[in-house]
């Protein structure tokens, strides 16, 4: 479905990306993941032919990308790019008529996708008088209007509510069922965990992750606790053998090193407050992202990607 052989781009000297390869095969949900910066973005406009790359090649339906290609693929960017003025339904359909569909049928599926993703009543607005949700929904449904076999969404939950990231959660897995390919690019490690088969991790614009989800799982696999504790958490960050503490606000994530025995850890934690919930659990994708990219050298501020995975 989507083919980047060793492509690299560079802007003013800078590497946004090196020597990049991937292969998507078709009707998956493949995550594209990394930090601010890592080099998603350029990547996902130079499959869109948007910017071209320095080197390599990209292909998308096992041939070069063309504008006749770029006619079968559904792309969301992360940023909005609606015309404000203009009414809701009118803005859908000239969108898909851009797309190659006839103006009745885009106007058939506009009304059904309006009322599928609860903004019936609003087909006569204008765009600005659309909150930022609504709009998010409204450019969701731009990018599958036309009906495509590829679908690449960067940022897709920005701005909506949980009950709204639930309704698109659903859309997205029906579209694998019906053997679409979706690429997803998302902060939202847990809806990632939830959604993808595959995920790709880049950082400062190389792969350092690629592959099955539950592979990487089990490489990845570890002494975790998962503790809900009411006390010092410094005391548990000291004690020998915990390797790191990540603070979620309710429950705290311990990653061990080899060999500690687990019990060891939840008696000093009793000596040191109140346990109220303890379980053996496996390392998450958000640890795993935030042990990779600090491995590489990147940068993540915990409380910033804590609170996008909340």
């Amino acid at each position: 479905m989507l083919e980047i052989n060793n492509v690299t781009k560079q802007f003013d000297g800078v590497l946004a990306v090196n020597s990049l390869s991937l292969m998507i095969e078709p009707g998956c949900i493949y995550g594209l993941l990394g930090p601010n910066g890592a080099g998603k973005t350029t990547t996902i406009r130079m499959i869109m032919g948007i910017i071209e790359p320095d080197e390599g090649e990209i292909k998308v339906f096992d041939e070069p990308f063309s504008e006749k290609v770029r006619e079968r693929i559904g792309y969301l960017p992360e940023e909005r790019g609606l015309y404000r003025k203009m009414k809701v339904l009118d803005h859908l359909v000239f969108l898909a008529e851009i797309k190659g569909v006839p103006s009745k049928v885009a106007s058939k599926r506009a009304v059904e996708w309006v009322r599928r993703l609860e903004l019936a009543g609003w087909e006569d607005k204008s765009v600005e008088s659309l909150s930022k949700g609504m709009q998010q929904k409204m450019q969701f449904i731009s990018t599958v209007l036309h009906d495509p076999r590829l679908v690449i969404l960067d940022e897709p939950f920005t701005g909506l509510d949980p009950l709204n990231t639930q309704l698109l959660k659903d859309i997205i897995v029906e579209m694998k069922k019906e053997g679409r390919t979706v690429v997803l690019s998302t902060h939202l490690m847990d809806q990632v965990e939830k959604l993808c088969e595959r995920i790709c991790l880049i950082n400062k614009g190389s792969k350092v992750l690629e592959g099955k989800l539950a592979d990487i799982k089990m490489e990845f696999s570890q002494n975790v606790i998962q503790l809900r504790f009411v006390g010092e958490r410094e005391q548990l960050e000291r004690h020998p053998g915990v390797q790191q503490v990540s603070d979620f606000g309710q429950e705290l994530s311990i990653t061990l090193e080899p060999d500690t025995d687990p019990n060891d850890v939840l008696s000093h934690a009793i000596r040191h407050g109140r346990v109220e919930r303890f379980e053996l659990g496996e390392m998450s994708l958000h640890d795993i992202f935030i042990a990779k990219v600090r491995e590489g050298g990147g940068e993540v501020d915990d409380e910033d990607a804590q609170s996008r995975q909340a």
